[in-house]
């Protein structure tokens, strides 16, 4: 890359990082954006194995529909032509609860009437459930409009609890498990989940729920592609090493611990503990300001167990299941050494052709303690007692999926592994958390950051910020730029 000066820089190719490189580069900036690997993309990015294609976080996107807001946002990044397919109508997700099965379908008055059907007395509680999630839904860029976003964050659907939610719109308790039992894609934590979070991100699935033909890297690799077609830059192979900090301001930052870049502005999309870790010396950031962010507890973080298939054995399914043998759902964000896996998601990949799959990825919850033991060790030299564990925790998935799929064990072909020590390794993420910082209804303005750094020409973004997710990266990355382009009619 030739030496230059940008407008500027961004630090990690994660989605966010990646949506405010194209934000900004439509709008006339100049761009750099720093991968530290070789592959962009974050938890979009894919892997092979095999014949085989596996995605490393991005399994489905809710809210893609005309009109919806991923539709909007997504639309805005030129990612609608990319081959997306939309799950079953009728039940993109199911529950399956103490081997009773619960079909979620798509469209707030079909999800009612369907779950109705097994909850005849929870009917006006189901509506009322259901128009609490539409209603924030609905909502989303009401952020857009405010002044400042904390004018929203005073809102009660921030202070308020998912949990008591839950617990005082609906009085049957396996319906309240039923409709938590989708949440895997965020940590259910009764002391400390906000209704906002809960609300929002089970809206967007519910409106219309969609799996990506071919892997999520294909979202970066199209934002990538526009980014550098507007004149912008993205770096592989990039890794920050130091930001440096000139009469109050960044001036710079230091790749690889050889080369220097220059810019007005740098964003980063790594976790802000990170980001604050390459600034040494600094007249804004006060010690604490970052014992502040050194001490924000991460969420949890997963375990994948990803199938390879035999041809022709196993029918691919349409639509995600999600498969409990427990009624404790709201404990999995307290480590507990002894527990056996008794939860899973299982998300099928979509055939290149025919019905039946060619593979399938069971995940489960798995905490830091786990394989904390190894976190100074390098992928592939790991121990043999590591190697076990990994073993241990896929035949517990393996094993609890087969009962609610015909076939599956004799239909493995290979199986292959990543634990939150393969998340914190490849994407960076701090102990492998799945959805970043844990945000507390408790104390909500306390652990919510805003894109503003003490810093004046430093900004955050990514799924540490406001939603995790698609759809809560893709917001934040608006909030972030609007700190720089000051244009607030980039959001209409």
């Amino acid at each position: 890359m030739k030496m230059e000066k940008f407008d500027v820089v961004i630090i990690g190719a994660g989605l966010g990082g990646l949506e405010c490189g194209y934000i900004l580069a439509k709008n006339g900036y100049s761009v750099c954006v720093l991968e530290k690997e070789s592959q962009i993309g974050g938890c979009l990015q894919t892997f092979k194995r095999g014949k085989n294609t596996f995605d490393t976080g991005l399994h489905y996107v809710g809210g893609l529909g005309e009109g919806e807001s991923l539709n909007r946002l997504f639309k805005y990044f030129d990612l609608m032509d990319l081959p997306w397919q939309k799950l079953d109508d009728n039940c993109f997700d199911e529950v399956i609860l103490n081997g009773k099965s619960y079909q979620f379908a798509m469209g707030h008055e079909r999800f009612v009437e369907t779950l109705a059907q097994y909850f005849r007395h929870q009917r006006e509680n189901l509506k009322r459930y259901s128009d609490v999630l539409r209603t924030v839904g609905d909502n989303l860029f009401d952020t857009f409009r405010a002044k400042d976003p904390k004018e929203i964050y005073n809102s009660p659907l921030f202070t308020h609890s998912a949990y008591d939610f839950l617990n005082e719109t609906i009085d049957d308790p396996t319906l309240r498990n039923v409709l938590a039992g989708t949440s895997l894609k965020m940590e259910l934590n009764a002391k400390k989940l906000p209704l906002y979070f809960f609300a929002q991100i089970n809206d967007s699935f519910i409106r219309s729920a969609w799996r990506i033909n071919g892997g999520g890297s294909q979202i970066a690799d199209s934002l990538a592609n526009r980014i550098q077609k507007m004149g912008g830059h993205v770096c592989t192979n990039a890794k920050a090493t130091k930001l440096i900090e000139t009469d109050g301001k960044i001036s710079s930052v230091v790749i690889n611990d050889n080369e220097e870049i220059t810019a007005d502005y740098f964003i980063s999309d790594i976790h802000p503990s990170t980001t604050l870790e390459l600034i040494k010396e600094s007249q804004k950031i006060r010690n604490l300001y970052r014992k502040r962010i050194s001490n924000l507890p991460n969420t949890y973080g997963i375990f994948t167990a990803n199938i390879a298939l035999k041809e022709g054995c196993i029918p691919y399914l349409n639509r995600n299941q999600y498969i409990y043998e427990t009624d404790d759902l709201w404990s999995y964000c307290q480590y507990q050494p002894s527990r056996k896996t008794d939860c899973a998601l299982v998300s099928y990949t979509i055939p290149e052709s025919g019905k039946y799959a060619k593979s399938l990825d069971i995940l489960t919850p798995m905490h830091w303690e786990e394989v904390k033991q190894w976190e100074n060790t390098q992928p592939m030299h790991r121990d043999d007692a590591y190697n076990a564990i990994k073993a241990q925790k896929a035949e517990e998935c393996i094993d609890l999926a087969s009962k609610y799929i015909s076939g599956l064990k004799e239909s493995i072909d290979k199986v292959y592994t990543s634990t939150p020590l393969t998340y914190a390794n490849y994407t960076g993420t701090p102990k492998g958390s799945a959805y970043g910082i844990c945000k507390d209804h408790n104390q909500f303005m306390f652990n919510m950051l805003v894109p503003r750094t003490p810093v004046p020409n430093l900004l955050l973004t990514g799924q540490n910020l406001n939603l995790h997710g698609i759809l809560g990266v893709s917001v934040t990355a608006f909030f972030t730029c609007l700190e720089i382009t000051g244009k607030y009619e980039l959001t209409k």
